[in-house]
């Protein structure tokens, strides 16, 4: 990371958010317009913009940070199902009782979730300071404050806990509900990426991710500085939620919204064998997926090669492997290690390991989009397009954004009866060389489809506001229908 990277700390600074395109603020996920009273007794949004907070302007920021810790909080496991519990371990400064609501995500009338139930008044501690070994940042010593028992009658779904101390200041943990009944659609949510990027602690001197760590001066260092091993026992930097979480809950709302019959998992189910194919027609990877193990990928292909279809919505997926380890307490898949190009062995990449991305996705990562551009279509012809209205060399405006994937000639492509290529996009580099993106769709000889939208825009483009695109939409449905077998 060069040195124009490199910025002084400050004090709510999301530093774990500078390379999201999309950034909504805290909360991309509910756009319901929930308020509460502030002291002087003015109607405050609850997630209200940090900036008050810094400023000291305004009646000031209800959203927790990571250097007051007024209130944070992880969940272990991150996903469970119905009739087993989520245990919620949160800290809070001043002590003082707190309460915790539960969301599940979804379309509800363009709300974006529904509150399903909340927890009595607990007394909240502080607990704590997080250990620090070696850029490991773990809380997992916190004592537990809050166990959910998952109802037999709750849905499956992307839930987010809202954490709210008595003087009104706010923070999240997302979790997950899952099950083993089969579905026309498995939801695979990238908790593995997130966490890879979590910089929590966001103080300036503790916190550090798989790409930033901090030095005595309270800069933001770059990768070579960063953590090799990071943790699942602690919370999410800034208001709690991941960097690119939106990206997946924007699929969320707008397939159910149609409705799509979806299960849901966490990668982390993926790699513990917690996911069998069989049970679905595809897998739908909705977001930015970058860190996987060699399990992830191993249940995958087989997914592939046993005629489940596979649906990757964003870019840069299966990008570096990675290993999960157990906690200190023995808990399993609560440490995620990735030494990248550190230290000796073999790169962490799996390109540079004989394994090419390609080899599944049917394109690979290509390299950062700066600015956004057209997705350009190609092939127009092919149901993918039908009835989007899209025309051959037709431009998408702003749907090239984030990073992007191609295809590369000299790298093998996975074996298929078909494969057609349905966008190539000419974008700008941070050069200002021009490189280009490229939608890929293959048919495996099993006949399962492979789809990756080589783009991050991909998912924002079905429900987000500002960012919505019907003919992506449609596209969309024609392939998730064509999966599902719907008429």
């Amino acid at each position: 990371m060069g040195a124009e990277h490199i910025r002084r700390w400050e004090s709510g600074a999301l530093a774990h958010a500078v390379s999201d395109p999309f950034g909504q603020g805290p909360l991309p996920w509910l756009r319901g317009s929930e308020n509460y009273f502030d002291d002087t007794g003015q109607v405050v949004p609850w997630y209200a913009d940090a900036a008050l907070g810094r400023s000291g302007t305004g009646g000031g920021t209800r959203a927790a940070d990571d250097v007051r810790q007024q209130i944070k909080g992880f969940a272990s496991p991150g996903a469970a199902a119905p009739g087993e519990a989520i245990d919620f371990h949160i800290t809070v400064d001043p002590p003082q009782q707190f309460s915790v609501d539960i969301y599940r995500i979804g379309h509800y009338a363009g709300d974006g979730a529904a509150k399903i139930t909340t927890s009595p008044r607990l007394s909240g501690i502080v607990q704590p300071a997080p250990m620090a070994v070696e850029r490991t940042v773990s809380c997992h010593h916190w004592w537990l404050s809050w166990r959910l028992q998952i109802p037999a009658y709750w849905s499956v779904g992307a839930y987010v806990a809202v954490l709210t101390t008595a003087d009104g200041h706010r923070s999240h943990v997302p979790f997950t509900v899952r099950d083993d009944h089969p579905a026309d659609l498995l939801l695979l949510l990238p908790d593995v990426t997130w966490q890879a990027y979590n910089l929590y602690p966001e103080d300036g001197r503790t916190g550090a991710s798989l790409y930033h760590a901090w030095d005595e001066q309270g800069r933001l260092l770059g990768e070579e500085d960063a953590a090799v091993t990071v943790s699942f026992d602690r919370p999410y930097a800034g208001a709690g939620l991941p960097l690119h979480v939106g990206h997946a809950y924007d699929f969320i709302r707008w397939a159910e919204r149609y409705g799509y019959d979806l299960a849901y998992a966490d990668a982390r189910d993926l790699h513990a064998g917690r996911v069998d194919p069989g049970r679905y027609r595809g897998l739908v990877f909705p977001g930015h997926d970058e860190y996987w193990s060699v399990p992830m990928r191993r249940t995958t292909e087989l997914a592939r090669d046993t005629g489940t279809s596979l649906v990757f919505l964003s870019a840069n997926t299966m990008y570096w492997q990675v290993g999960l380890g157990p906690s200190p307490s023995g808990v399993p898949d609560r440490l995620l290690t990735c030494r990248k190009r550190r230290g000796p062995g073999k790169s962490a990449l799996w390109r540079e390991i004989d394994r090419p991305e390609q080899q599944l996705l049917g394109i690979q990562y290509a390299g950062r989009v700066p600015e956004p551009h057209p997705l350009v279509v190609r092939n127009a012809s092919h149901w993918l397009w039908e009835a989007t209205g899209a025309a051959e060399g037709d431009e998408i405006d702003g749907l090239v954004a984030g990073e992007a994937d191609r295809y590369f000639p000299r790298t093998t492509l996975p074996e298929h009866e078909s494969r057609m290529l349905l966008a190539h996009s000419p974008y700008a580099d941070g050069d200002g060389a021009t490189r280009h993106q490229e939608t890929s769709l293959y048919r495996a000889p099993s006949g399962a489809l492979v789809f990756a939208s080589g783009t991050f825009a991909w998912s924002p483009a079905l429900d987000r506001p500002g960012h919505v695109d019907p003919r992506i939409q449609r596209a969309t449905a024609n392939l998730l229908d064509r999966i599902c077998k719907r008429d």
